[in-house]
């Protein structure tokens, strides 16, 4: 399902780019493409590792197809690797609400919380991190929408620097699982319910940004903080609860 939607569908859009003259293109592409990383933060130039799992394998595949096709053509690419978008915006009026069990931690978090999951798992306090979780760099999706329009902006003023620019969008800030859950309990006042369990595949133990290229070359600043992340997310589940 991650090959035909990401790779064909990308295959799809390019073909309508081409055939109506579409000069600037921005791709939502994911720090996934880094692999479990040698060092962190990561940086626009750190290696492309193995994935470690089919998503991030098409997005490294999509991020291919979209160099050669802006070389090829005559649009121009910016490739946005989103580290882990989180958070609802303040209105209310939109946020994330996964299909079934919610893969994701944030949404597994406030869904655990308001009762509509009985429990919620942590996938293992094992790994070499300071808490023994995953640690990963949470970006707020207002952030997120910003920097798109910033990158569009960026590149209908002709400043990219080749035709396929890639920008990391993240804080530069690692936080780990457990640590994520106590900033959700300080924020909501709840007492979450979870557990400990093992491992899951496909999980990279550590990853957080290098942002310094987003913020300096498209004028990128972060407004929301893990705080907010969380405040944002649980108001928009406490809004889906009452409609």
């Amino acid at each position: 399902m991650y090959y035909e939607n990401n790779l064909f569908g990308l295959v799809n859009l390019m073909k309508c780019v081409q055939e109506f003259g579409i000069p600037n293109l921005v791709f939502s592409s994911s720090c996934t493409v880094y692999g479990n990383p040698d060092q962190i933060p990561v940086t626009e130039n750190s290696a492309i590792k193995k994935a470690e799992s089919p998503y991030g394998a098409t997005k490294q595949m999509g991020e291919t197809m979209l160099e050669d096709f802006s070389k090829a053509t005559a649009t121009n690419t910016i490739l946005l690797r989103y580290f882990n978008p989180v958070g609802a915006h303040p209105s209310n009026a939109i946020g994330e609400l996964p299909l079934g069990r919610p893969q994701n931690l944030v949404p597994a978090i406030t869904q655990t919380a308001i009762g509509k999951l009985p429990q919620m798992m942590v996938h293992g306090n094992d790994y070499p991190t300071r808490d023994g979780s995953c640690i990963r760099d949470y970006i707020h999706v207002v952030d997120i929408a910003h920097a798109h329009t910033l990158a569009l902006e960026y590149l209908m003023a002709g400043k990219n620097k080749t035709t396929c620019d890639v920008f990391n969008l993240g804080t530069g800030n690692g936080v780990s699982v457990l640590e994520a859950i106590q900033s959700f309990e300080e924020v909501s006042g709840v007492k979450l319910n979870y557990a400990i369990g093992p491992r899951r595949a496909g999980d990279v133990v550590a990853i957080y940004a290098n942002n310094n290229a987003a913020v300096e070359e498209l004028g990128w600043n972060i407004q929301y903080n893990l705080a907010d992340m969380m405040r944002t997310a649980w108001a928009w589940e406490q809004s889906l609860s009452k409609s």
